[in-house]
């Protein structure tokens, strides 16, 4: 695969010469000058080019998606603690809904710590604390996927054009 590679020497009106790079297989303008500095051009356009700019959006979005999964699993557990603690009544469609779907998620908990319970409301300690463990998994698995697929290292290419039409 072929990689252009431009290297600016000095930002004044300039000749191009391409150049091949055999130790590397690339080609490469190379940029000189030729002429005194002016002032008098009509347009100076600078381009930016990060070449890991992809891999961190990926890592960014894979991290993204861990916080939403956990998140999702966080909102569900908060439900369930509430509905406990307003005492809802379990024979309710989204109540069972509520209890199902958690009920596996709050089930590694269970047993720690006794439920305080005052006229059907039930102060679910289980769900506190699997949502405390649960958000830590999430920011630890979140830094996991950055450190593995996130790139840190911040290359910029640039290139830029002078033009002058008053010639």
């Amino acid at each position: 695969m072929e990689e252009d590679r431009t290297e600016i020497i000095e930002s004044r009106p300039t000749t191009a010469r391409e150049v091949h790079d055999v130790d590397r297989g690339q080609r490469v303008t190379e940029v000189r000058s030729t002429a005194a500095p002016r002032t008098d051009m009509d347009r100076v356009e600078s381009v930016a080019y990060d070449p890991f700019e992809s891999r961190r959006l990926a890592a960014y979005r894979a991290t993204q998606l861990v916080y939403w999964v956990f998140g999702l699993i966080e909102g569900l557990i908060a439900i369930r603690f509430i509905l406990k603690a307003l005492g809802a009544n379990p024979s309710a469609g989204f109540a069972q809904f509520i209890y199902g779907v958690t009920a596996p998620l709050v089930a590694p908990f269970l047993g720690l710590f006794g439920n305080p319970t005052s006229q059907g409301s039930v102060l679910e300690l289980t769900s506190i604390v699997a949502l405390i463990v649960y958000a830590l998994l999430a920011w630890l698995i979140g830094k996991l996927v950055w450190i593995v697929a996130g790139e840190t290292r911040s290359a910029v290419k640039t290139h830029s054009t002078q033009i002058d039409s008053r010639i």
